[in-house]
């Protein structure tokens, strides 16, 4: 018994240290939000108050444009990941993005309510406040499930959809990324909070990218000093204790909207077979898929992806 005793107190103390090693190599602290807007928010960044948020956002462009192109991020993204298409875009049109609330330089929401609808009502007051009446709307991902409701749930308001490897289908992943699988998991997600290795924002990029070698350190960095902004650890937790099963896609045939559906053929996250259900339920919707890219093709191949936009906003509505 006593050498039993021994042996536990033994496992007890290794278990401690343990930790402490893990704790020192890994554990970081909140990143505060002005130490992070002077690296991220530089012109033409902007701020407002949405509804007691701060929201961080860039509007740039054609302002002659009446109908802007509003673009929504996905889940651990930011306004960034669209940095290449509006450089190119804000040449004729106007271009309106934001870091959606928990993500990015913006506030994550009070209540911790990551719901679709919460969502689309928080773009809805943000495009108000902007003075924005009519938009064209395009999201990744989540952004692209947040665009097709805010579509369905405010028709008179969107001239035209852009849906990019985009949610809202029932399927099951044929790999998630490794950020993704710890927030779902009990006591881990909690840690999660204080220790997050720099290797699972890493690996996490790559799970969403067919062509691992287009993944720089600069945006590794980015995706993780931004992980780290003060209390966006916990909205990602949150987020994900929010998914529900919804019938909601089943209204997906209503959008009457000339939609366009891109999609990276190697997106594992979402598989390509949710591309053909938008194709096949959309009723004026066109798919164009992407070879050789994966889930972030907007990211992963700017110049790609961005072509059969262009020719989409060039066409007469």
């Amino acid at each position: 018994m006593k050498n039993l005793w021994q042996i536990l107190k033994g496992l007890g103390l290794i278990l401690i240290v343990l930790s402490l090693v893990i704790a020192v190599l890994f554990g970081y602290r909140d990143i505060p939000t002005e130490k992070l807007k002077l690296k991220y928010a530089q012109k033409p960044s902007s701020f407002i108050s949405i509804n007691g948020l701060e929201t961080h956002f860039r509007d740039e462009g054609n302002t002659a444009d009446s109908i802007p192109i509003v673009l929504i991020h996905g889940t651990g993204a930011s306004l960034h990941t669209f940095d290449a298409w509006t450089d190119d875009l804000i040449q004729d049109y106007r271009v309106v993005r934001l870091d959606l609330p928990g993500y990015g330089l913006s506030q994550p929401f009070i209540d911790s309510n990551y719901s679709i609808d919460h969502y689309v009502s928080f773009i809805d007051d943000f495009l108000k406040q902007q003075k924005i009446e009519r938009c064209i709307i395009g999201g990744n991902s989540l952004g692209g499930h947040i665009a097709w409701q805010y579509t369905l749930q405010h028709s008179e308001k969107v001239d035209r959809l852009i849906l990019i490897d985009a949610g809202g289908y029932p399927s099951r992943s044929k790999s998630t990324p490794l950020a993704f699988q710890l927030a779902e998991i009990p006591i881990v997600k909690n840690i999660f909070k204080f220790i997050t290795p720099k290797f699972v924002v890493r690996s996490s990029i790559e799970n969403v990218y067919a062509n691992p070698d287009k993944i720089t350190e600069e945006l590794i960095d980015r995706y993780f000093e931004l992980s780290l902004k003060e209390g966006n650890r916990q909205a990602f937790i949150d987020r994900f204790q929010k998914q529900k099963t919804s019938a909601s896609h089943e209204q997906i045939p209503k959008i009457s909207q000339e939609s366009l559906i891109l999609w990276g053929e190697k997106d594992f996250l979402i598989p390509v077979e949710n591309a053909y259900l938008f194709e096949k339920n959309l009723p004026n919707g066109t798919l164009v898929l992407f070879e050789n890219l994966g889930h972030v093709p907007m990211e992963e191949d700017p110049k790609q992806s961005l072509a059969p936009v262009l020719n989409f906003l060039a066409k007469e509505n």
